[in-house]
């Protein structure tokens, strides 16, 4: 299927590249994108209502409770007699009734320990515990 050449024998294919079907190509897709691209930026004008809302109030205040393995409290990070968390839970509901209560303890901890934790946050009316774990 060779075309005609003028300098060859009619047999002989032509060597040169046929361009017209890639302008063709070519010019379809211009119309296309010149076509389209109106229509992709597009805006719509909204008349949005305005609204205030009301300042949004921090989070309370988070009691990090930690005991080691040796049973010795930390109240957020200091050292503190297991005589006190009982009056420190008291204070510490009486300022702010949401406190949370982040209960932190060495898994070779006695479990009584924990528990009088635990009831003495309850008794003085913290509501919100959680227990902090470690990710193996």
């Amino acid at each position: 299927m060779a075309f005609g050449s003028f300098d060859k024998g009619a047999d002989a294919p032509m060597a040169e590249i046929n361009t017209t079907p890639l302008v063709d190509v070519m010019l379809v897709l211009l119309v296309v994108f010149i076509i389209t691209a109106p229509l992709l930026s597009n805006v719509v004008k909204l008349d949005l209502p305005q609204a205030q809302a009301a300042r949004h109030q921090d989070k309370p205040q988070a009691i990090r409770l930690a005991i080691d393995a040796a049973g010795q409290l930390f109240w957020n990070d200091q050292p503190l007699p297991a005589a006190q968390l009982a009056f420190r839970f008291s204070a510490a509901a009486a300022a702010n009734p949401e406190v949370e209560l982040h209960l932190r303890a060495d898994k070779a901890v006695r479990y009584e320990i924990v528990a009088q934790a635990l009831a003495d946050a309850q008794n003085a009316g913290v509501t919100r515990i959680g227990f902090i774990t470690t990710a193996h």
